[in-house]
């Protein structure tokens, strides 16, 4: 199912982003205005996680279709099989910026496990995983379908929108603080420190996509 309806999470980084999204967006917004340098009145419009519309979370082609991403201009279907990435939050700005978001609470959601897919839609995947690999110049020797997964498919999302697409695409993680309950990272150097060590692992500390990566902190004691 492309639309997945969720409820009012209870925990972890699904609550808090939708705490964040529904009830204190000018805190992101400000983030994203400063960092994507938006003219005074340019607006950022989240379209996922809404109150309104069920908190639901999209994927596949439904969230081009969030995006406003024309029907029929872009298609994902030579790229990535069915059920890819599900957006933990998509939004876009008046220009046409189109924003796709992850958020983490605590590391070990960091270590995601390899991709269940198997024959053509794995075959599909690690082709895709290796495209993006080669451009982005990364020479790890791992396979980014069973390490780190979760990132390298956003990662390969991005690329698909950006140089495939040429679309005006970003990845935003929103890394929240102070989530005692996950016992999660009390500062933003913690959270560097897992980010560091996953980029060095798949070598893509710096690359070609870097510039349309954001990465925003945001403590969860300022949400409640």
């Amino acid at each position: 199912m492309s639309r997945v309806v969720q409820t009012a999470a209870s925990r972890g980084s699904q609550k808090w982003l939708q705490i964040l999204v529904n009830q204190h967006r000018e805190r992101i917004n400000c983030y994203l205005a400063e960092t994507l340098k938006l003219r005074g009145s340019e607006c950022v419009e989240w379209l996922s996680p809404l109150e309104q519309d069920d908190h639901a979370e999209y994927r596949d082609q439904a969230f081009l279709a969030r995006l406003d991403v024309p029907v029929g201009s872009v298609s994902l279907k030579s790229f990535w099989p069915r059920h890819g990435p599900q957006w933990d939050g998509l939004a876009r700005t008046d220009q046409g910026h189109l924003i796709l978001v992850e958020a983490k609470a605590h590391i070990p959601e960091m270590v995601s496990p390899p991709t269940g897919a198997k024959g053509k839609s794995l075959a599909t995947i690690r082709e895709s995983l290796d495209e993006t690999k080669c451009f982005l110049r990364s020479r790890a020797k791992v396979d980014w379908s069973t390490c780190f997964y979760q990132y390298t498919n956003r990662l390969a999302h991005l690329y698909f929108l950006r140089e495939r697409a040429r679309l005006p695409a970003y990845l935003l993680f929103v890394y929240f603080l102070n989530d005692h309950d996950m016992c999660g990272p009390t500062t933003q150097g913690e959270w560097e420190g897992a980010i560091e060590l996953v980029e060095t692992f798949l070598d893509v500390r710096r690359h070609r996509l870097s510039d349309y990566i954001l990465r925003a902190f945001v403590d969860v004691g300022e949400l409640a």
